[in-house]
């Protein structure tokens, strides 16, 4: 750090898992000065994705869901506050109290909130990001209600809705694109999620929009209207249809705060001011590509990148943040993995399966290189395909060598 003074106070805004992450991290690397954490949350950090799992289903309490934080690592936590405001030049953060916290380094962390519908707030209606957004879902759950409906096919929304169908309650997926996790993973791979889900009893509403919430006379939720007309019956909806990266609070600040903090390939999103997890919109010249990347993962591997930016010396060359992106979802007993980048691709090939228990591996192709691998079961492909990723293995090498290892099976 012989190129600049070392920061005195870093401030972290967002008391999750990428803001865990960067605290560690800085004093990991050495840092011994002040380090203070700003978390809306009134709770420590835990771990959200039990919370579409586990948690709703009984198997794990509330409170263990609390990340592990050393107590010697001499943090101080403003927990049950949020960040307001940002002075990029007087390097000030200023908090919901009317606080002005001074720092000299920061990291923003301040995660993503769920997209909310215009006809929401009814009795029975949820969304799933918090702690206390699964103990309200959860309470409803309990109470064995007849149907559940689920808006949104992504990620959380198939996740949830496997979940009702493990608690034996009924529940439809209303999705307007025509299949699940169809914009992240493809049509092929679309197709044979829903096929799961269909196995297991899930009925699937797709090509067709949520399009208002009907009341009951006590201003609870009790029907669904889609935009066909129909209507589905319920007293417990999940609104699952995407989160919004949480910039309010720096609008003003001279950050380019489009879709997230616009940061560099070092995840700086101005001098001493990284960005890290959900919120952070950057270029990684992996897979030449600018976008955020919403992943547990990704948490903490930013964070901890976030904290070693803030601490090198600014004068030398900084290695740029190039993950192999990777995320997973447990549904039915089956994990679903993907690593590196499966959006925007030019083709998808299935390389092994999908089998009759729909084990499969599905490679993507962007240009002429592999940019991401799908698959459920089958563990050692996969992960020989995220060491093609690292390498930057050409699509042609990557199928080549697939069909070679099938050879040498078939032999």
């Amino acid at each position: 750090m012989a190129g600049q003074a070392p920061p005195r106070t870093i401030a972290i805004a967002g008391g999750s898992l990428a803001g865990l992450s960067a605290a560690e991290e800085l004093r990991a690397q050495g840092f011994g000065e002040s380090i203070i954490v700003v978390g809306r949350e009134p709770e420590m950090p835990y771990d959200r994705p039990p919370l579409s799992k586990q948690m709703l289903k009984g198997e794990m309490a509330a409170d263990a869901l609390a990340l592990a934080c050393k107590p010697d690592m001499d943090i101080t936590w403003r927990l049950g506050k949020s960040a307001t405001g940002l002075d990029v030049g007087a390097r000030t953060l200023t908090l919901d109290d009317g606080e002005s916290l001074a720092f000299d380094g920061l990291v923003i962390a301040t995660g993503a909130s769920p997209r909310r519908l215009p006809f929401g707030g009814l009795a029975g209606m949820h969304v799933l990001r918090t702690r206390q957004d699964a103990e309200q879902l959860k309470a409803d759950l309990d109470r064995q209600p007849a149907r559940v409906v689920v808006i949104g096919g992504g990620f959380i929304g198939a996740e949830i809705a496997a979940t009702c169908r493990a608690l034996n309650i009924a529940v439809t997926i209303v999705e307007p694109l025509p299949g699940l996790l169809i914009r992240a993973l493809g049509p092929m791979v679309s197709e044979l999620v829903g096929n799961i889900h269909r196995d297991q009893g899930v009925e699937l509403r797709t090509g067709t929009q949520a399009f208002d919430a009907l009341a009951d006379g006590a201003g609870r939720v009790r029907a669904i209207r889609l935009s066909d007309g129909t209507e589905i019956e319920t007293d417990v909806v999940v609104v699952a249809v995407g989160v919004v990266p949480e910039t309010h609070w720096l609008e003003g600040s001279g950050l380019d705060i489009s879709d997230g903090v616009l940061c560099d390939a070092t995840c700086l999103a101005a001098p001493g001011i990284a960005a890290a997890g959900d919120i952070a919109r950057w270029p990684n010249t992996r897979f030449d590509e600018c976008r955020r990347v919403e992943h547990w993962d990704n948490a903490i591997q930013q964070g901890r990148y976030a904290a070693r930016r803030l601490l090198a010396d600014e004068s030398a060359t900084t290695e740029p943040y190039t993950p192999v992106p990777w995320v997973w979802s447990d549904q039915f007993g089956l994990k679903l993995q993907v690593y590196g980048s499966t959006v925007l691709h030019d083709e998808l090939r299935f390389v092994d399966g999908p089998t009759d228990d729909h084990k499969f591996v599905a490679l993507y192709r962007r240009g002429g290189r592999l940019a991401g691998v799908a698959g459920i079961g089958k563990v050692r492909s996969l992960l020989g395909y995220r060491r093609m990723l690292e390498a930057g293995t050409s699509w042609d090498d990557a199928t080549s060598a697939t069909s070679a290892s099938a050879q040498g099976t078939a032999q």
